[in-house]
C-alpha cells in the first residue's frame, strides 16, 4: 500500500500538471477563434498519427534524449553544464569533418568512426570548461555558457569559409558519403539509427552510474564533496570526467542530426537542443529512465504543435507558449514533493 502511494504521488502532480496545460491551451485557441478540438486532434495527429509522425516524434526526441544523459551526468556531480548546445555542434563538425576527409569508405567503418569522433570532440570540448574549473576556479555555468557562443562563430566562420561546400549556396558543407549516413530504421519515416543509440546510451548511463565504481564516485562528488575529499576522492578530476563524459553524448546528439536527418553540416544544426535538453534531464529527475519518458515527451510536444500550426491554424506564438508552458508545469509539478517537503522542514523550524 505504501509503495502504491508512493508511486500515486510522484504521477498524480504530472497528470493534474497535464490537464490544466490542457486547459488552458482549450482557451487560449478558443480566444483567437479555433476549435479547441480541431486543435487537439491536429496536435495528436501530428505526434502519434501514424509512421511518419511517430517517426518525426522520436526523431525530435533522439538529440533530446542523448544530451540530457548528457546533463544528467554532470549534474550528478552537481557540475552545472549549461554548454550542451555547444557541445552538440563540435561534436557535429568534427565528425562531418572527418568523414568528409576520409571519403567514400566501407559503412562499417566510417558509421562508428563519426560516432567516435562526435563523442570525443564533445567530450575535451566539455573537458576544457573543467579544466578551466579546477585550475583557475571558474565557474562552470560561465565557462560552458561562453563556450556555446566560440562553438557557434566557431561553426559559421567553417561553414563559410574552409568546410563550405563549393557546389552550395548556402553555408553548409558538401553532403558526407552515404556510407557515413546513419540508416533509416522506420519505414515511411525519416527516423534514423540515433534513437536506437539514445536509448542504447540510456542503459549504459544507468549502469554507470548505479553499478559502477566511476558512477559512484561520480555521485559522490555532488551528493557531498567534503565527504569525498576526505573519502581520497579527487574532486577536480572528477569534476572533469562528468564534463567530459557529459559532452560526449551531447556531441553523439550532434552526429545524429549532421549524419541522420541533414546529411551534411550547417548552421544552426540545433534550435535549441542542447538548452532543451536541461529541462529534460530535470524532468526525468536525472534518472535515465525518466529522462526518456521526457524526452519523448517533448518531442511530441514540439511536433504536434507544429501540426497544430499548420493543420489548424494556431499561430506558432500560440504554439510556442503551449509548449514553453507545458514544460514548464510539468517541471513544477516533478520538483513538488520536494519543494513541499523543504516548506514543511522550513516551517517545522520556524515554529
Amino acid at each position: 500500500m505504501r509503495s502504491l502511494r508512493e508511486v500515486a504521488s510522484g504521477i498524480l502532480p504530472q497528470l493534474a500538471a497535464i490537464g490544466i496545460v490542457m486547459i488552458l491551451g482549450g482557451l487560449l485557441v478558443t480566444a483567437i477563434g479555433v476549435s479547441p478540438i480541431k486543435a487537439g486532434i491536429a496536435f495528436l495527429d501530428g505526434a502519434f498519427g501514424g509512421l511518419n509522425s511517430i517517426g518525426e516524434t522520436l526523431l525530435k526526441s533522439a538529440p533530446l534524449l542523448l544530451a540530457a544523459l548528457g546533463v544528467a551526468i554532470a549534474f550528478r556531480a552537481q557540475v552545472w553544464n549549461i554548454g550542451a548546445e555547444g557541445q552538440i555542434l563540435v561534436g557535429a563538425t568534427a565528425a562531418t569533418a572527418v568523414v568528409l576527409w576520409l571519403g567514400p569508405m566501407s559503412h562499417w567503418f566510417l558509421v562508428p568512426l563519426g560516432l567516435v569522433v562526435g563523442f570525443l570532440a564533445g567530450g575535451l570540448w566539455a573537458a576544457i570548461a573543467g579544466l578551466i574549473k579546477e585550475k583557475f576556479g571558474v565557474n562552470e555555468i560561465i565557462s560552458t555558457l561562453m563556450m556555446n557562443y566560440i562553438a557557434f562563430f566557431g561553426n559559421s566562420y567553417l561553414l563559410h569559409g574552409p568546410m563550405k561546400g563549393p557546389k552550395q549556396f548556402y553555408p553548409e558543407s558538401d553532403f558526407i558519403p552515404e556510407a557515413a549516413q546513419l540508416p533509416t530504421i522506420l519505414p515511411g519515416s525519416r527516423l534514423h539509427a540515433g534513437i536506437l543509440i539514445g536509448l542504447a546510451a540510456a542503459v549504459l548511463v544507468y549502469y554507470l552510474m548505479f553499478r559502477t565504481v566511476l558512477g559512484y564516485r561520480i555521485r559522490a562528488v555532488g551528493d557531498n564533496p567534503e565527504a569525498a575529499r576526505l573519502g581520497g576522492i579527487p574532486i577536480g578530476r572528477w569534476v572533469v570526467i562528468s564534463l567530459f563524459l557529459s559532452g560526449a553524448l551531447a556531441g553523439l546528439g550532434g552526429v545524429g542530426e549532421s549524419a541522420g536527418v541533414h546529411y551534411r553540416l550547417i548552421e544552426k544544426l540545433s534550435p535549441g537542443y542542447g538548452y532543451t535538453a536541461i529541462m529534460v534531464a530535470l524532468m526525468g529527475r536525472l534518472h535515465p529512465g525518466g529522462i526518456v519518458a521526457a524526452a519523448i515527451f517533448v518531442g511530441a510536444l514540439l511536433v504536434g504543435a507544429d501540426n497544430m500550426q499548420r493543420a489548424a491554424g494556431v499561430p506558432s506564438v500560440l504554439a510556442d507558449i503551449l509548449v514553453g508552458f507545458s514544460v514548464l508545469s510539468i517541471l513544477i509539478s516533478t520538483y513538488y514533493p520536494i519543494l513541499r517537503a523543504y516548506l514543511r522542514r522550513r516551517f517545522a523550524r520556524v515554529a
